[in-house]
């Protein structure tokens, strides 16, 4: 028994793996059956009416173009209403069916939730292997995660999707469709053993995962001890995080005109222009009708967002569904416990670039009201282009602002010859002012942390109080 299931699990490690086993030249066809004006929006939330059919279209296709599938033909079907047995209406069933055989396609990719009946109706309809959108994105996760707890997780949503459609009369395809992820499937004569071997390796991977939560506890207990600033980008997939993180860093993280370009935290250390030192973190983009599992999945990355003292929202202004894009990404802030209009987010409209002279204006007066409905210009977006740098300084001025704005700020006068003085403001306070007088006397406006406040007034008695930022 104990031969069995330790072969078992090696065969389902090595399913783990997906890379190689889609084929890229696989001819695969993109479906978008969203529902007919007025029937609601199965599938894609509350945002669903405010999406047009042609950016849903395009999304479902930048999805598979991620994993980089041969999509020869992507097709929107108005939906009345769902069918319980093949989700479409069987009119459009044949009728694409007639398509694939003409098209030789093997694959066909339906960009909403399907249930393991409907997935296997439509297989054996369409003699093509069908996926869902739950299952691509999952597919995408699984390529993409590098760091232990994401892989762990990923294989754990794997799993479990994978362990709800074994499925017996799938097997009209091929009698053992090899695969660990979505685009394969089990063998007639494998489907019980595979359940209980699936369970068992989710067992054991959640094991794994328990070890993994306390190593990062510990690992985030230590960088607590290095008490900088935490700025995270969060924001729809391709929005442009990855861009405006090189762009604030100088680093070289991948940023790709592609859904899910990057899936792994990256933090890099910063400075502000007054001499702040800021971790600033990337984390995963987020997606409309984002499996839930996957959440829990980056959670690594998205824990810098909650625990974040400045959150960036970054949107890309320049798409046609922004503001359904933004829906959803305060949709999975609030999931996190963090709220759209709590003071810490500043709102970036990212890709100006790409905007003409009245979108441009129009955004600059959205802008403007916002400001004029808070009486503060914290609450205003803030316009920006990682690509070109326009509005990065306005950008970072406003991160140092809503860093300080509880931070209380002095007057310091030092003797030139004090150079040790000098430095240590320098490493530890934010330099607001500097002017030296002839005789070399220098005066500074400094804005320090609470927490270093007590040594800083040890050591400079003398300063002058101005006040504090917020």
């Amino acid at each position: 028994m104990s031969e069995t299931l330790t072969s078992g699990e090696a065969r389902l490690q090595a399913q783990a793996a997906p890379e190689g086993e889609i084929a890229a030249a696989t001819h695969t066809l993109v479906i978008g059956p969203y529902p007919a004006r007025g029937t609601g929006g199965p599938g894609h939330g509350p945002a669903a009416p405010t999406r047009s059919v042609e950016a849903r279209l395009d999304e479902a296709t930048g999805l598979a173009a991620a994993i980089e599938l041969d999509v020869i033909e992507s097709l929107a079907v108005s939906l009345p209403r769902i069918r319980p047995s093949t989700y479409l209406g069987k009119g459009r069933v044949e009728e694409i069916a007639g398509l694939i055989r003409a098209r030789d396609i093997g694959l066909v990719v339906m960009d909403c939730a399907l249930s393991p009946v409907q997935q296997r109706n439509l297989e054996k309809a369409w003699g093509a292997k069908v996926i869902d959108r739950t299952g691509l994105i999952l597919e995408i996760f699984g390529r993409r995660a590098s760091t232990r707890e994401g892989t762990l997780q990923v294989e754990h949503a794997h799993l479990a999707y994978q362990k709800s459609r074994l499925v017996r009369s799938w097997t009209h395809l091929e009698r053992q469709r090899g695969g660990f992820g979505f685009l394969g499937g089990p063998g007639e004569t494998q489907i019980e053993a595979d359940r209980r071997m699936i369970q068992e390796r989710m067992t054991r991977i959640e094991r794994d995962l328990d070890a993994v939560v306390r190593t990062r506890g510990l690992h985030r207990q230590s960088r607590a001890r290095v008490p900088y600033p935490i700025v995270a980008l969060v924001g729809y997939t391709n929005a442009g995080k990855s861009s405006l993180f090189n762009a604030l860093t100088q680093a070289e993280v991948t940023a790709k005109d592609m859904l899910f370009a990057t899936l792994d935290p990256t933090a890099r250390a910063t400075k502000l222009p007054h001499g702040e030192t800021v971790i600033l973190s990337d984390t995963v983009g987020f997606i409309s009708d984002l499996p839930t599992p996957l959440i829990a999945a980056f959670r690594a990355t998205l824990e810098d967002a909650i625990e974040a003292d400045v959150l960036l929202h970054v949107r890309d202004v320049s798409h046609v569904d922004s503001e359904a894009q933004a829906e959803d990404v305060g949709e999975v802030l609030r999931e996190l416990g963090i709220e759209t209009t709590a003071e810490r987010i500043i709102e970036v409209w990212n890709k100006a670039d790409l905007l003409d002279a009245d979108e441009r204006n129009r955004l600059m007066n959205l802008s403007g009201q916002a400001k004029a409905r808070n009486d503060r210009d914290s609450a205003a977006p803030v316009l920006v282009s990682a690509l070109t740098g326009e509005g990065l300084s306005a950008l970072t001025a406003r991160i140092e602002a809503r860093i300080g704005r509880h931070r209380a700020s002095f007057a310091v006068s030092l003797p030139p010859e004090d150079g040790a003085a000098l430095n240590w403001l320098y490493e530890n306070a934010e330099i607001l002012d500097r002017r030296s007088e002839a005789d070399g006397t220098l005066h500074l406006a400094v804005r320090i942390a609470p927490e270093k406040e007590p040594r800083f007034l040890n050591r400079f008695g003398a300063a002058r109080r101005l006040g504090r930022s917020g």
